[in-house]
Order: C-alpha cells, then structure tokens, then sequence
C-alpha cells in the first residue's frame, strides 16, 4: 500500500503566524517556532537556555511570574496579555495561551502579536480623550496638564513639554513644561535648544538619544501646525533602554494635530476677548475694561485704606491735526501718545483710550494724595518733544485733570467725574496744563 510522507510537527510549527514557545519548570527557553523571530526579533538561537522573563517588559514582570506560576499549578490560561522588549528596543503587546504538561515538566504557550490591535485601541481612546480635554479645558494650561496625562498613559512621557513661537517677537514661549525641575535657567537652555528650533523650523519629527544603555536619555519632537503655519513643537522625553518608537512617532504626530487645533481655537477666543475689552488701534483697554479695573482697585484701596487716582486726559487742538495732516497721521499720532503715556506709568498702574482723543490712567497705592498730580505732570512734560510722524514733526499738548480715591469721590463713577470736571477746567485755562479738583470753582462743578 502506498503512503504519504508525514511533515515532522516542527515544521507544521514553523508555518504558524502565532509563535509557540516551550519553557522548563525553571522558566528558560527549551523551544521556539519560527514565528518568534518575527514576533520577538531573537533568533531561536539566541534564547534557547535564556531565561523567558528577560524579554518581558520590565513593568509586566512580575504579573508575568504570578501568572506563569498559575499556571504551573494547573490552571490553564487562554487570554493573558503583557508586554515584551523586541530585540530592537520597541515594545510589543502579546496576547497569551498557555498551560502546563505535568508529563514534560514545560509550559507550552502560544504567543499572538497584538501591537496592532492595542495601538489602534490607543489611538481612538487619545482621540475620544484628547478630544474631550480639547473641549473641556477651561485654559490652555489646563490642557496641556491633561494631554499630558493621556499621552504618558501610552508611551514613556516623564518629561513632557509644549514651545510655542511667538512670531511677532521671533521667540520662543514654554505655557508647559514637565520635566521634573522647570527652573528659569533650564528654561533658558530649552529657549536655545537646537531641536526645538529644528522641528519649528523645518517642520520636521526630531527623534535624539542622548547615550545608550539602561540611562539613555530618548527625545521626541514634532512640529504644531496651524492653518497658518507652523506655530510650535510637542515634546516628550524620557531616560531609559527603551527608545520610541515608530508606532510612537505616529501616535505623537497624531496627538499634536488635535493640540494644534486646541491651541489655535483657544488663541482665536483669547484674540476675540482681548479685541472685545480693547482698543484696536492703540492696544489700550476700552472704556469697559477700564471700568472694570477701576472698580477693583477702588475696592482693594479701600480694603487696604491708601490712595488711588484717576487722570483724565484730552489731546489739545487734535481736531486741527486730523484736519491738516489726514487720519493716518492721526492714528499714529494717538499709538505714540499711548506709548509715552504708558513710559510715565510704574509697572502696576493702567492706562486706557475712552474716546477718540480721551485718555484715562489709574493710579494705585500711592503713597501720598498728592502723588497722582506729579505723575500726572510727568505725563504732560512727555508730550513736549514733537512727534515724528512720516516725515513730519508734530507738536501736541494735553489738559490733564487729576482726581484723588477716596478724598474726591467714594466710588468710580463720582471719582470719574471729578477727574473729568478738572480735566474741563484744564482746558478752559488754555489747555497743557494739569488740574486737580482743588481748581474746580463752584460755576464749574454746577455745570458738570
């Protein structure tokens, strides 16, 4: 009778996609099929007589041991999963069935690759979690804090950190940075960081490692982009043999588009409420804004009983510059008398444009009453040097009136109006001059 030839069963074993591994009682590596080279990166070869847990992620070992140790005993197990180190220092998701052979004394176990599966899982679970703090986040502080979080929840992230560029002043900006330590000389070096400023600059995902071995320091950067350009780099470090790896390229890459549209949304709102409390054409804050200010120190001057002041201040004869030079000149006529107006002030003080030619300071913690009127005088001297405004030089001068917390007014609508009787009473003198309500005569104040 004719036979067929039987495949020995090892290599039936070699044809599976699944790696089958056989260990001895003492956890070393008797056999492996072919699939473990493709799955592990080792040759069977290489781990033949090696301990199995060496291999094993060094987080999952000891879970690893108490379920070898299960099983051992005579329970079976069909779905455990952990995590081992390839030969090439990436990390792979294995998804086990195993049991014992008493008869043997080995653990027979096939091994899945589902590396797969577990980062496709990661990256719907960071685009539901990422999403959600996008949207949830009151701040951008906020959010940076809970990416964080997701993204060290996936891959090694124990240094984490946001760099924004502000164009206008071509510098770098750090609204986030995890790194441990976070002092100002080390956010001087990050200012000067060459891979910063490469993945800005080119756009371009920067993977460095600094050594090698178990303290290797492995650094990962991708470029935010917004629809107008590049607008920063994600950064996410740590130390350690384990590197990252392309898979982790990818899921970065993917959790710093949803942080860019984060970040260009909540700037577009920051841009819309700043636009909304601000005026547009001198930057100063606008009449509400000012408002608001000016109750708030008004209320914490009284808490603290010292002085505050409130300055009016209106340009002389601003009609005839605008009638004779144009309204471009006039515009920039009104940025240069904001900017020297804000030269006079000390860092806590406020000034803002409540007209077309309308100033308005606040002066807090004085240390006398009559303070505001020296600073107010300071403010008027500023305006002597003409302005140079396209090639043409413009002279200028202001009526100053000057108001004092609590002593001309208990709140800041009287105190307003103190300041602006005073400021009339400036003008009606003949202008450049400063006037406190000291100066206001009683036909003046029955008129206001």
């Amino acid at each position: 009778m004719e036979t067929t030839a039987f495949t020995p069963l090892e290599k039936i074993l070699d044809l599976l996609l699944d790696a089958v591994c056989v260990v001895d009682a003492e956890g070393r590596y008797v056999f492996v099929s072919a699939a473990f080279e493709r799955i592990f990166g080792y040759t069977p070869g290489e781990v033949i007589g090696k301990p199995m847990i060496d291999l094993v992620h060094p987080e999952d070992r000891d879970i690893t041991l108490c379920t070898a140790a299960a099983i051992m005993d005579g329970k079976p197990e069909s779905n455990f999963q952990n995590r081992y180190v390839r030969k090439d220092g990436e990390v792979v998701h294995i998804m086990w069935s195993a049991r014992w052979s008493e008869a043997d004394r080995v653990r027979i176990a096939v091994a899945r690759d589902i590396t797969a599966l577990k980062r496709g899982e990661s990256m719907r679970l960071a685009l539901h979690a990422v999403s959600e703090a996008a949207h949830g986040a009151q701040d951008l502080a906020a959010l940076f804090e809970q990416v964080h979080r997701i993204v060290g929840g996936i891959l090694p992230a124990t240094g984490f950190l946001v760099a924004l560029h502000d164009r206008g002043e071509d510098r770098l900006q750090f609204p986030y940075v995890a790194r441990g330590r976070g002092t100002a000389c080390e956010l001087e070096d990050l200012a000067v960081d060459a891979r910063i400023g490469e993945v800005i600059r080119g756009g371009q995902v920067v993977h460095s490692v600094a050594t090698a071995g178990e303290n290797g320091m492995h650094w990962l950067g991708v470029p935010l982009h917004s629809k107008d350009g590049l607008i920063g780099a994600l950064v996410v470090e740590h130390r350690g043999k384990i590197g990252y790896s392309s898979a982790d390229n990818e899921l970065l890459q993917f959790v710093a588009t949803q942080v860019s549209t984060a970040i260009e949304r909540k700037q577009a709102q920051a841009r819309l409420h700043h636009l909304a409390l601000h005026d547009p054409l001198t930057d100063l804050p606008n009449r509400n804004l000012f408002r608001r200010h000016l109750d708030a120190t008004l209320e914490s001057v009284a808490r603290r009983q010292t002085h505050a002041a409130l300055l009016y201040i209106d340009l002389d004869g601003f009609k005839q510059v605008n009638d004779r030079h144009g309204h471009p000149v006039g515009d920039l006529l009104l940025c240069e008398v904001a900017t020297r107006i804000r030269g006079c002030l000390r860092e806590h003080d406020i000034a803002g444009r409540v007209g077309g030619d309308e100033f308005v300071v606040l002066l807090d913690a004085l240390a006398s009453p009559d303070r505001g009127r020296d600073i107010a005088e300071r403010i008027r001297e500023a305006f002597g040097p003409a302005f140079h405004l396209l090639d043409q030089q413009i002279r200028i001068s202001a009526s100053i009136g000057v108001a004092t917390f609590p002593a001309d007014g208990e709140d800041s609508e009287h105190l307003a109006k103190a300041a602006d009787r005073a400021m009339y009473r400036a003008k009606k003198a003949g202008g450049n001059q400063t006037r406190g309500t000291e100066d206001i005569d009683a036909r003046d104040a029955a008129r206001h």
